[in-house]
């Protein structure tokens, strides 16, 4: 019978033993998300925004319509960072390993729990050069983290991963504060998701804004950015 006080940081369906990666050297055959992804912690939970493009080495528009944050748990969700294929594998996966948590001890993950098995994961899985953030809520508050290539977790009050991350670092740099509020918090990583499109071939295509309390988890998308003029 199997040991149900599992360690909640270890993997429970991934594969234990190391595997190859494959490199992290340019592939022009493989879709990627190029992108600019945001998640920032407010007084009223979460925000993670995303572009909506998808390219082939960078140099080639290949989807327009991408949407590059999904719902891992209720109240927790998670970007896509790195090649299509490899984010999406990674994304199941991490689904899978929340609900045999729960399932097995009838409690969700909390957030730094799932941060903590998508490190394990990105350290020993055949994952391409991933750099998702997680962000969620749960009973000790609004969180948020990042997920390295290598498996490094960090927690920050916000992140930005991505081609485009130092043109929406100086926006947020700029303009973020302590208090800000889910609302404000939109607009802001809209504009700064607007400013990398202008300027890295990655980033663009629209929005997609994944707001996150302590009640409820919505995704909405947006094909231009004329919606900023709204938020």
């Amino acid at each position: 019978m199997r040991d149900t006080n599992l360690n909640p940081y270890e993997s429970e369906v991934a594969l234990e033993n190391n595997q190859d990666k494959t490199s992290y050297e340019e592939d022009e055959t493989v879709a990627k998300t190029g992108t600019t992804t945001i998640g920032m912690t407010t007084t009223d939970g979460v925000v993670i925004g995303t572009d909506r493009r998808a390219s082939l080495g960078g140099k080639f528009v290949s989807n327009k319509n991408i949407v590059k944050v999904e719902q891992i748990q209720p109240q927790t969700g998670m970007t896509l960072v790195g090649s299509v294929g490899g984010a999406q594998d990674f994304i199941a996966q991490m689904r899978a390993e929340t609900s045999l948590y729960e399932a097995r001890r009838r409690e969700e993950m909390s957030v730094e729990s799932v941060a903590n098995v998508a490190s394990g994961l990105a350290r020993r899985g055949p994952f391409r050069a991933i750099n998702p953030i997680i962000g969620g809520v749960d009973k000790t508050g609004s969180h948020v983290f990042t997920i390295d290539p290598a498996g490094g977790c960090i927690e920050d009050d916000y992140a930005v991963t991505g081609s485009g991350m130092m043109v929406a670092h100086g926006k947020l740099e700029d303009e973020y504060y302590d208090e800000i509020t889910n609302e404000e918090a939109r607009l802001l990583i809209g504009q700064a998701i607007f400013a990398s499109s202008e300027r890295d071939t990655g980033s663009g295509n629209g929005l997609a804004l994944c707001t996150i309390t302590e009640d409820d988890l919505n995704i909405e998308t947006y094909n231009d950015y004329s919606v900023l003029e709204e938020l």
